[in-house]
């Protein structure tokens, strides 16, 4: 079976951060017993982190794949941290005395509570935090985001070419009414999960939600020429009619949404002050809002202009019909578009 692109990403960021951990470990492993030989010392350190920053990333990473542990979205902030700093404790406890039972075989070596072994849990659970700052500031500002800012890529405004695919639920008024607040904020995360499983699958980011909308964009390049922005809204709606049962069992409804693509010079950079956020400005999104407008009065659920039409390849299950050009008010020249559809025969799902 083949691993989806969010699969891998996942595995690589499990992957990478067990790698860094393990060589932090190693350093400190022979750094808090010098008298120690260092080789051993540097075996005991990856191992602990192996039995203890492998298990805790695996459960950061993946715990929103794991269908047990659904509850713990559920929690109240308190209780979410309480029940994480248990697991850690646990774990890291558990990972130290494990390491050094293993360590200790067929050596006169033995488990001893000392000042080396609280440092030990002392350094981990300040790993565990560190770790999880990254891991949860990542979550809510998105990864790139995260590592944009770091790395102060929009520190200054600069112009960039970017392609983007807004994606709007149907009759979301409609929805929010019958089910109420509450249980309509549920079916908007089921909803932007299923968005984000497509999105991954096309290696787009996330740039924003807004309301029930949510705004993607992909850098000019691979995305465009292997077709992947194009694909995405037909990748998300697969995903939605895969998960019709769940929707209908639990919300009494399926939702669609329409989508709008274009792509364009934007201008990118850091702004704000008290909080600071990655904004993209420019006639690009503005196109891509009214493009989105008019897709319902067209009654065409995905439309595309035919500039990005004309960078990216055309998916071979997809097909473009043309439509008439499109006036927008701050524009000299009307906007030629097309309607994005599934070729005749094509599963949906």
């Amino acid at each position: 079976m083949t691993m989806s692109r969010r699969n891998r990403r996942e595995w690589r960021i499990i992957l990478w951060i067990s790698l860094a951990s393990a060589v932090i470990s190693a350093y400190f492993g022979q750094a808090v017993a010098p008298s120690e030989p260092v080789l051993r010392g540097v075996l005991q350190g990856t191992l602990t982190s192996l039995l203890i920053a492998t298990p805790i990333v695996f459960f950061e990473v993946r715990r929103a794949r794991i269908n047990s542990l659904g509850w713990m979205r559920r929690l109240p902030l308190a209780g979410y941290f309480i029940v994480k700093v248990v697991f850690y404790c646990v774990v890291i406890v558990a990972g130290l005395i494990l390491a050094r039972l293993l360590m200790s075989i067929g050596t006169r070596h033995f488990v001893i509570f000392d000042s080396i072994f609280r440092n030990s849990v002392f350094f981990a659970i300040a790993m565990s935090v560190v770790g999880n700052l990254i891991i949860e500031t990542g979550r809510l500002l998105g990864f790139g985001t995260l590592k944009n800012l770091l790395l102060g890529r929009y520190a200054r405004p600069r112009n960039e070419q970017k392609a983007f695919l807004l994606i709007d639920m149907k009759d979301s008024t409609g929805l929010a009414e019958k089910l109420g607040a509450i249980r309509f904020h549920e079916l908007l995360n089921a909803f932007f999960r299923d968005v984000a499983d497509a999105a991954m699958e096309c290696d787009a980011e996330i740039h924003k939600y807004v309301g029930d909308e949510v705004i993607l964009t992909w850098p000019a390049g691979p995305a465009l020429k292997e077709g992947d922005c194009l694909a995405c809204p037909f990748l998300a709606r697969q995903n939605i009619a895969r998960n019709a049962t769940h929707y209908r069992d639990r919300f009494g409804a399926v939702p669609g949404f329409r989508a709008a693509l274009h792509c364009g010079e934007i201008v990118a950079g850091e702004i704000g002050d008290v909080r600071r956020e990655i904004a993209y400005v420019g006639d690009t999104l503005n196109v891509a809002a009214r493009l989105l407008d008019a897709s319902k009065g067209l009654g065409r659920d995905v439309l595309v202009s035919a500039e990005l039409l004309g960078l990216a390849r055309l998916p071979s299950d997809l097909q473009a019909e043309p439509l008439p050009t499109l006036s927008i008010r701050g524009r000299d020249a009307p906007l030629e578009i097309a309607a994005l559809s599934l070729r005749v025969g094509q599963d949906q799902v």
